[in-house]
């Protein structure tokens, strides 16, 4: 959402689009889970009396919205993309089958994964963390909304708060930092997936990161040498 307090930005999902295709060209296969805090808060519905279940369903529509948000927005510069949605909504998006996601990846095609795990009581952060074991990927990137990593505190409240630059997921569970759920954490760290967490705002962070530069905090199996 940028800016704004509420929906899409279209100069931010224009940014992400533009950078997912210089990443394609780098012959890179991606894949994303899309999130839809920007539309709808399932926590915060539950606390004003709705029933849990039916809240994180409305974020899962959310997260659909926001899939075919940036599945325009990257095919209006040629990228061919694919949506995979793990609730049924077949008019406009693929059922999420594991192996055919892998196929279009292959195909160098962007793959993005809404309707988080399908599930309720389930954050987008698992889906995240789930899809990427799924997919064998080499790496979870986390995009944050204005904060570039991960801090002992929340940097946005707390201006004297410590970011660190490289954890092990044993040292992230133990902190329990709030960067991602602890389900998420947990299968990250049973699978040995490296984690990079990022400013989705500051400047070209997507291409940056996948370039390999050290920006945001790195999140390991084994404690940095």
């Amino acid at each position: 959402m940028g800016d704004h307090s509420y929906g899409i930005d279209p100069s931010v999902l224009n940014s992400i689009a533009r950078q997912l295709k210089k990443i394609v060209a780098l012959n890179v296969e991606v894949a994303i889970v899309v999130g839809g805090g920007n539309f709808w808060r399932g926590a915060a519905a539950e606390a004003s009396g709705m029933d849990r279940a039916t809240a994180d369903y409305a974020g899962m529509l959310a997260t659909i919205i926001n899939a075919l948000a940036l599945q325009d927005a990257l095919e209006n510069n040629g990228v061919v993309t694919r949506t995979q949605s793990a609730i049924t909504i077949q008019a406009i998006a693929e059922p999420h089958i594991r192996r055919r996601a892998i196929r279009h990846l292959e195909k160098k095609r962007v793959v993005i994964f809404a309707g988080g795990t399908g599930n309720p009581y389930m954050t987008t952060d698992t889906a995240a963390a789930l899809r990427a074991i799924e997919i064998t990927a080499d790496v979870l990137l986390v995009a944050k909304n204005k904060v570039d990593g991960i801090y002992d505190s929340d940097p946005r409240k707390n201006h004297h708060a410590r970011k660190y630059t490289h954890l092990t997921h044993k040292q992230a569970l133990n902190l329990q930092l709030a960067v991602m759920d602890i389900t998420a954490f947990s299968l990250c760290q049973q699978n040995k997936l490296p984690i990079i967490v990022f400013d989705l705002q500051a400047k070209d962070s997507i291409l940056r990161v996948i370039e390999g530069e050290d920006i945001g905090t790195t999140v390991t199996s084994e404690e940095k040498e």
